[in-house]
């Protein structure tokens, strides 16, 4: 029996392999891979990773065969290593930071206290903004140390192996809610086709009810067809350092 051999790395995969994997967003896009992907079709520059700093624009143009250009300020800045510090006497238990952490660093429910697990911080600094009552902080780690200077390719790629994982499971957490409620609307659509009208009033009622019900489902529909498309993620507002 043969057995084939993997295909090579493609171009995007090789630019991610050099990326830090905190998926803060500076970029310009949602995540280091699609700015990997945007740097392999040539349509973003190599010099728009601010936690990669520096030596992270050398790792990009070595492999591409380009020339090291300064880090672009729009993107922010290089700065030693942060991570979040959630002060807890102030948490309300909204949750927003823990839906806004790409990496699943943040632990707590809602109505109960978060709190940061630090070693798995990135140091994206996505929590801060949604915090509702500023009670999240961002404190240096890294003493005068940046870029790949405070960051590890073992912590890049742990960082990459659970923002793959919580990517993972939000979308099966989707289909699966997804799926209930088709089942919910098929269930509904049964019991009012089963309904036996007397007056016309009630008819239009059934009618109604009907069309409503198979408006959703149609919604439901077409918005499983879209999720099948994997269109390359448009570039986002480039999320300056605070």
């Amino acid at each position: 029996m043969t057995v084939p051999h993997p295909a090579p790395p493609s171009l995007a995969d090789q630019i991610e392999d050099l990326l830090p994997q905190t998926q803060c967003t500076k970029c310009g896009y949602n995540g280091c891979r699609p700015y990997a992907e945007a740097i392999a079709a040539g349509s973003a520059d190599i010099n728009q990773c601010p936690p990669g700093g520096v030596q992270g624009i050398a790792r990009l143009a070595g492999l591409l065969g380009k020339k090291v250009i300064p880090l672009n300020p729009v993107n922010g800045l290089e700065r030693p290593r942060s991570v979040a510090y959630i002060d807890e006497s102030l948490c309300i238990g909204c949750t927003l930071c823990i839906q806004a952490c790409p990496v699943d660093a943040i632990v707590g429910a809602a109505k109960q206290m978060h709190t940061v697990v630090t070693d798995l911080c990135t140091g994206c600094d996505l929590c801060v903004a949604p915090c509702p009552v500023d009670c999240i902080v961002m404190y240096p780690v890294s003493g005068d140390a940046t870029g790949w200077d405070a960051w590890s390719q073992a912590e890049a790629d742990d960082a990459r192996a659970r923002h793959d994982f919580r990517t993972q499971r939000l979308r099966r957490e989707t289909e699966e809610n997804e799926a209930r409620l088709a089942a919910k609307a098929v269930a509904k659509m049964r019991e009012v086709t089963q309904e036996v009208p007397v007056t016309p009033d009630e008819q239009a009622e059934k009618e109604r009810k009907r069309a409503i019900i198979a408006a959703a489902m149609e919604r439901a529909r077409a918005k499983a067809a879209a999720s099948t498309d994997t269109p390359q993620p448009a570039p986002t507002t480039p999320k300056k350092d605070a």
